[in-house]
């Protein structure tokens, strides 16, 4: 039997085609995924889908009822988590769950058998607001809101990104066990992992669907979007040692970033509890750790936006405890949603990061000429960032944050929800950086990443649990891969991820 049915749908927003001619079939009981580059119409199609938009042209049936004039009894039946988080930051978890089931006319206690399996998890976090969640407790909390009224189809818009690796396995644990409960799931997801636990995926690109099959089928046939062929690099930078796995000698001249018994405590908690490395000058570090490891902390004390309980660091040669304001102005940030004004054009973005980090007028004038020529965006300085497709957004934001050429730039997930072409584009960036010198400092939760750093740290419970070359630590945990180490590390945590 069919559960959700596609038929022409066509949607734009002005002058942007968002779906054309949309046509497929989902049926009761499957797991299928929704797969392609940001801006491909996924999250249209799922705002459709759930009634919250109205198609130009075409129709679609959820659970057979039509999504344009029978909307309230499709909101009876499904559940939805959209891309952004979706639940009330200031309210707790148990007030969030509450919303949700009033907001569908039932009661939590009703809907309970449903979510017992996923809400015993966090149930006793109830008393905690959820913008003080880990991602994986964020998750479990949305999955169990999304599924209190006790929907027959669940509807995912990319729920995994930014989670870390052994927590995105545990989400698709529980999915497959909604599955069993007979519940349709259509989810979109940038992991290719993911991808493949799926039993069938539509492949969307500008608003089209270029493909429909079984995912290793569509993985294969669109292989130079999911599966682009591996980052050369020529080799390392000279002063990285790829084959060692011990801490860096900290008293180097050489060294951008010094770390000693690091601590940060909040009470009693200590999220980072007594770390110490060093990074080189043009080294790519990678700092990984699952949510709640510590990781974020930590990079809030090397950024100067927060500081140490006891213990001592340097940034490109300032103190973290003493010139934390110093430290903001001589290194480079990205976030993982780019950093960029969407409303500003190109030049103006890059002028306004530029002030901020103190350039003068005539260097700003000449080196912004020169990026958007190097960039091939010369004739887009006058655009709209928001205007601009996805890899030009990412290339710019890099661009801008290592535009004063910082000693030091810190990536923060600056690849999340991105496709695997698009990142191998970004990835060359970041090469291009470190052979000129600049030491790059990034956290991601994809492993095939982890594989491109010089060395890795992963932190375990506020602790560096391991520090090397993927190589070193392949070798030393005898794991295939860094997705493997890292899973073998993360699940030795002893404190929850809260």
């Amino acid at each position: 039997m069919t559960s959700v049915e596609v038929n022409h749908i066509s949607k734009s927003y002005g002058k942007v085609q968002a779906l054309q001619d949309v046509t497929f079939s989902v049926e009761k009981g499957e797991v299928f995924g929704l797969i392609g580059p940001d801006g491909a119409g996924k999250s249209t199609l799922f705002r459709l889908l759930t009634t919250l938009l109205v198609p130009d042209a075409g129709s679609a049936k959820v659970e057979g009822f039509d999504t344009v004039s029978q909307m309230q009894e499709i909101r009876r039946q499904v559940g939805y988590m959209p891309g952004k988080f979706s639940l009330y930051q200031d309210l707790t978890v148990e007030e969030n769950l509450t919303f949700f089931a009033t907001l569908f006319g039932t009661t939590v206690a009703e809907g309970y058998d449903t979510i017992k399996a996923i809400y015993s998890q966090i149930e006793r976090f109830k008393d905690r607001r959820a913008g003080a969640l880990s991602g994986g407790m964020k998750q479990k909390l949305a999955l169990s809101c999304a599924l209190v009224h006790k929907p027959s189809v669940l509807f995912l818009d990319e729920p995994t990104t930014g989670v870390d690796p052994v927590s995105r396995k545990e989400f698709w644990e529980m999915l497959g066990t909604l599955k069993e409960q007979g519940i349709t799931i259509i989810a979109a997801t940038p992991y290719l992992d993911e991808v493949r636990r799926c039993e069938r995926v539509a492949f969307l690109e500008q608003g089209h669907l270029r493909g429909i099959g079984a995912p290793e089928e569509i993985l294969e046939r669109f292989k130079d979007v999911f599966n682009p062929p591996a980052i050369e690099r020529s080799e390392a930078h000279p002063s990285v040692n790829n084959s060692q796995s011990s801490i860096v000698n900290s008293q180097s001249s050489d060294n951008v970033i010094e770390v000693n018994h690091l601590v940060k405590a909040f009470g009693s908690f200590h999220a980072v509890d007594d770390i110490s490395f060093s990074v080189k000058r043009g080294e790519i570090f990678g700092f990984l750790g699952a949510n709640g490891a510590g990781k974020t902390t930590a990079m809030h004390m090397l950024t100067g936006l927060n500081q140490p309980t006891s213990g001592t660091g340097t940034v490109v040669g300032y103190d973290i405890c003493t010139q934390y304001e110093e430290i903001k102005k001589h290194i480079g940030y990205m976030s993982q949603r780019f950093s960029l004004y969407e409303d500003l054009t190109v030049r103006e973005n890059i002028r306004l990061f530029a002030g901020i980090y103190g350039m003068k007028d005539g260097e700003i004038k000449r080196k912004t000429d020169e990026l958007l020529e190097r960039l091939n965006f010369t004739e887009h300085g006058d655009d709209i960032v928001k205007s601009l497709p996805l890899g030009w957004k990412q290339k710019l934001a890099f661009s801008v944050s290592i535009f004063h050429e910082p000693g030091v730039v810190f990536l923060d997930e600056p690849t999340g929800g991105v496709d695997p072409a698009t990142r191998r584009q970004f990835w060359e960036l970041i090469y291009e950086a470190a052979a000129r010198g600049i030491t790059v400092f990034v956290t991601t939760h994809y492993m095939d990443e982890a594989e491109y750093c010089d060395r890795i740290s992963i932190m375990v419970d506020g602790k560096i649990k391991a520090i090397g070359s993927p190589e070193a630590l392949k070798r030393t945990y005898g794991q295939p891969d860094m997705d493997h180490v890292f899973t073998y590390l993360a699940r030795q945590a002893t404190r929850s991820s809260d």
